[in-house]
């Protein structure tokens, strides 16, 4: 039995912690749109309206009833008194009564108890009664440890996962495959996915148990939140060979990973794959996960067959996740009359707005600057009774921000505090980059030691957000005492950062301090990429060291780098602003060659240092070919 205790710990990387937490548990302590485009929303829109809401009810239905008729046996069993238990109180004087009986009720019974405080969410009472029972050598089983275990790591006590499971082994209860899908899954829970790879892996090759479909699944989770899709679906192979079946769960896992990671056409494969060749149904979420793929790049035509298609399948019919997927779609591309249109679809079909749609609508909105319709939709949305989270007020604090009304934001700000909302990272970022943009650098400072006193941390981005409002304040001295202050934190571990603060002392005329940071990239192990390079030269430009910024330029390739549109831009606007027109022809034909055209401040520069007498008819003709057709309103 010690061999399945060192195990586990092994397994697990704490085996110096387990006997300290064992006892814990052993009783010894305690612009417009174009016209196609439209069409395309159009026909959207319309394909719900051309299928009766009715039909899709009694077509969902009838799903459910079948697959409800194949687990008739455990359905037709009558609930114990345990399992209706739904008041906390009712269930802790339960207990107390049974730990007093003699003999001792069942297990089945105790379990029964702890799965209907469980579903309260009241998991630090499970815990508590759980010690209660060990205290008093309750029976205990497999099941009951393993609802201990989801409790714990609802709570992000890991550790005390692990030794619930240690604990079992002590008392001769050998965890089961549903014990170690809890483990993997409780990992994942709190963020340690790469554990739980870890931990799957080893629980394969040691051969602890025989996996099945949901312990597969559980895997392959873990895979997919580590970005390894190829990893996943090289284990559903897997699957395969060792006889055990994948299902709906174990693909949409995986297609909903390869979508967000933008591989919607692996996605597509794969889908095809489980329906054609493997015969498995895809569910709503399935369907969900792909029409939220190809709404986010763009691909509508796509969108709208797959809702077709889901559509006519009578096992499923559009949730409110779907009406939101893309109320939420039309809402990031600008379109918020579309997803208005398909919300009152939405309601037609009975499928009730929740608070995701509402935040989705406002987003919308104040993307636009429209915030009087932003705050009509805010007034709506409670007047249905939903009550707006940090994620509503995160979007129209951005939408007054973005519209430069600081002061209605402050009131804002000050207003979600009083009513016992909580601002998150995105919160502070969103007001730190207001008061930065309107000049208040003094008010965004305060602003950010109130976030740090509130145990908020800043991210990447806060950090980034601070560094550039300073900067483009004229305030690099500052920034620069920060970026000392944090010293070798992984936020100054960032390439971003140092193109901020370069970009900022070349914009201070401070071209020394700029260079020692670009230096100093390379020392802190970074890679140079095509925006620290246009950076700095430009700053170069700016000082009039052009044969400094040709040598930058040229080295760009050699170090595996290439520039783009906009560092010939750049360095085309520094050439001709310090009147070096010796290499103008030359860096045109390269750009010609690569398909980069000029931007509108690179061709007026032309224009006013290159006339037709000067130049060949040849020449005029190739600046022709790289203006932008669209009117020059490229941005470098």
């Amino acid at each position: 039995m010690f061999y399945y205790v060192d195990s586990i710990w092994r397994l697990y990387g704490r085996r110096e912690a387990s006997t300290d937490k064992i006892n814990t548990f052993d009783g010894d302590s305690g612009d417009e749109n174009s016209t196609a485009d439209r069409m395309i929303r159009m026909k959207l829109i319309n394909i719900f309206k051309g299928t009766s809401p009715s039909s899709l009810l009694y077509s969902k239905t009838h799903f459910h009833s079948n697959s409800a008729s194949n687990h008739q046996s455990k359905s037709d069993r009558p609930p114990s008194m345990y399992q209706k238990i739904i008041k906390l109180d009712d269930a802790l004087q339960l207990f107390d009564q049974m730990t007093q009986r003699q003999p001792l009720p069942s297990v089945v019974k105790f379990t029964q108890l702890l799965q209907a405080v469980f579903k309260m969410k009241q998991y630090s009472h499970v815990i508590h009664l759980f010690k209660q029972m060990v205290a008093i050598a309750a029976p205990l089983n497999v099941v009951t440890t393993n609802i201990v275990i989801k409790c714990c790591f609802q709570m992000s006590c890991t550790s005390d996962g692990f030794a619930v499971v240690a604990y079992a082994l002590r008392r001769g209860i050998v965890p089961n495959v549903y014990t170690f899908s809890t483990l993997l899954n409780g990992l994942i829970l709190v963020d340690k996915v790469l554990e739980a790879e870890r931990l799957s892996k080893k629980l394969i090759r040691g051969k602890f148990c025989v996996p099945n479909v949901v312990m597969y699944t559980t895997m392959i989770k873990a895979l997919c939140k580590c970005g390894n899709n190829e990893t996943a679906i090289a284990l559903v192979k897997l699957m395969d060979e060792r006889g055990c079946k994948p299902n709906v769960v174990t693909y949409s896992t995986i297609i909903d990973s390869l979508c967000k990671d933008q591989m919607v056409d692996d996605a597509l494969k794969l889908f095809k794959d489980m329906i054609f060749h493997k015969g498995i149904v895809p569910s709503v979420v399935t369907y969900n996960s792909l029409i939220r793929g190809l709404c986010s790049i763009g691909r509508w035509d796509d969108a709208i067959k797959m809702l077709k298609e889901m559509e006519e399948d009578e096992r499923t019919s559009p949730d409110v996740v779907t009406f939101n997927i893309l109320v939420n779609a039309f809402c990031k591309e600008g379109m918020v009359e579309d997803a208005t249109a398909v919300m009152d679809i939405m309601i037609e079909r009975e499928r009730t707005p929740d608070l995701v749609t509402f935040n989705s609508l406002i987003d919308g909105y104040c993307l636009r600057g429209e915030m009087d319709k932003a705050k009509d939709i805010f007034e709506s949305m409670r007047i249905r009774g939903l009550i707006p989270d940090v994620v509503t007020y995160s979007s129209l604090l951005n939408g007054y921000c973005k519209s430069l009304k600081i002061n209605e934001a402050m009131h804002l700000f000050h207003e979600i505090i009083e009513k016992g909302v909580k601002p998150n990272v995105v919160t502070y970022s969103t007001m730190l980059q207001g008061l930065f943009r309107v000049g208040r650098c003094k008010d965004a400072y305060k602003l950010f030691r109130e976030m740090q006193a509130r145990n908020q941390i800043p991210n990447a981005l806060t950090y980034g957000i601070i560094l550039e409002g300073l900067c483009n304040n004229q305030q690099i001295d500052e920034a620069l005492s920060l970026f000392r202050l944090m010293g070798d934190s992984k936020l100054n571990s960032n390439i971003y950062v140092y193109t901020i603060l370069m970009d900022g002392a070349c914009k201070c005329g401070k071209l020394d301090i700029a260079k020692n940071l670009f230096n100093d990239i390379s020392g802190k192990g970074l890679q140079h990429d095509i925006r620290s390079y246009t950076v700095m030269i430009n700053g170069l430009c700016r000082e009039g060291l052009v044969e400094e910024a040709k040598e930058l330029f040229l080295q760009m390739n050699e170090r595996g780098c290439p520039p783009n549109s906009a560092t010939y831009n750049v360095l085309l606007q520094g050439l001709l602003k310090n009147k070096q027109l010796d290499t103008i022809e030359t860096l045109l034909r390269e750009m010609d060659g690569r398909g980069f055209l000029l931007d509108a401040s690179t061709f007026a520069l032309l224009l006013a240092n290159i006339t037709p007498r000067s130049a060949d008819a040849t020449f005029l003709k190739l600046i022709g070919k790289l203006v932008p057709k669209q009117g020059m309103d490229a941005p470098c």
